[in-house]
């Protein structure tokens, strides 16, 4: 089966003529239950093996955002996707996160959003700037970008979010490093980038009730999830995993999927 991206035909069903009509901008609303697909990456780049699935090659991303561009889809930050639902003027927004801050999306990344007038939300891990995944053992080594590639992006006009100080599983620690994880690294991100920083990641996508009232209590607006849960509502948002497998056919797939789900 060929998963070239210009195999669907232009009604293929995710245009932006699927997502609901537009309420009025003076009658703002806080319905997240309807909010457009949110798409997870981690990493773009060329790769031989990578048995943990996080890595994108360049050509695919293009292809990618190409597809949704050709459907009438912008991709932005969460920050601007949930302002933008907020207001009822969410019509054609796809949500675009990665998790990490993989140095590698300053290279194969920015040019590709650029070229399509498209942002994203990058989550960093504030204690790991510079350093490498080291909780995907044993996948490969992958670096993290530096303060000064971090405030490179924001200056471009991506997003900058919280994925953490040190990428642990929130669910698992005690109240006082759950406090230190979430808004020390809100702390630390915003010296760096100079951005408010209003989004958190759950590493690992782990998420349970104190997690989900520290991320709230620590003042951000919004954090991303990767499944649904009871838990799941503003500051536990789930996402659509995307992989260097997803061709048009499965990212269709994907957003049928979202719609039945909603």
């Amino acid at each position: 089966m060929s998963e070239a991206i210009d195999e669907i035909c232009p009604n293929d069903g995710w245009d932006n003529r699927s997502t609901r009509p537009s309420r009025s901008p003076r009658s703002p609303s806080r319905d997240y239950g309807t909010l457009p697909p949110v798409l997870m990456y981690h990493s773009v780049a060329p790769y031989d093996h990578d048995p943990y699935l996080v890595t994108v090659r360049p050509q695919r991303f293009e292809q990618q955002l190409r597809w949704l561009y050709r459907r009438g889809l912008r991709a932005t930050s969460m920050r601007e996707l949930l302002a933008a639902r907020r207001y009822g003027t969410g019509r054609g927004l796809v949500g675009l996160t990665f998790d990490d801050g993989y140095a590698d999306f300053c290279e194969h990344a920015l040019p590709v959003l650029a070229r399509f007038g498209f942002t994203a939300t990058v989550f960093v891990i504030a204690d790991l700037l510079g350093g490498t995944n080291y909780w995907d053992q044993p996948g490969p080594r992958k670096t993290l970008m530096t303060a000064a590639q971090i405030r490179h992006i924001a200056a471009c006009g991506m997003e900058i979010g919280s994925h953490s100080r040190r990428h642990v599983s929130l669910t698992s620690i005690t109240t006082a490093n759950l406090t230190a994880e979430v808004s020390g690294s809100r702390t630390i991100l915003q010296e760096v980038s100079g951005q408010e920083v209003s989004g958190f990641c759950y590493p690992y996508g782990h998420v349970d009730a104190p997690a989900v009232d520290a991320v709230r209590a620590a003042g951000y607006h919004y954090g991303c999830a990767i499944w649904r849960s009871p838990l799941t509502g503003v500051h536990a948002l789930a996402r659509s995993y995307v992989g260097d497998r997803d061709g048009s056919l499965r990212l269709l797939a994907k957003w049928y999927r979202h719609h039945l789900r909603r």
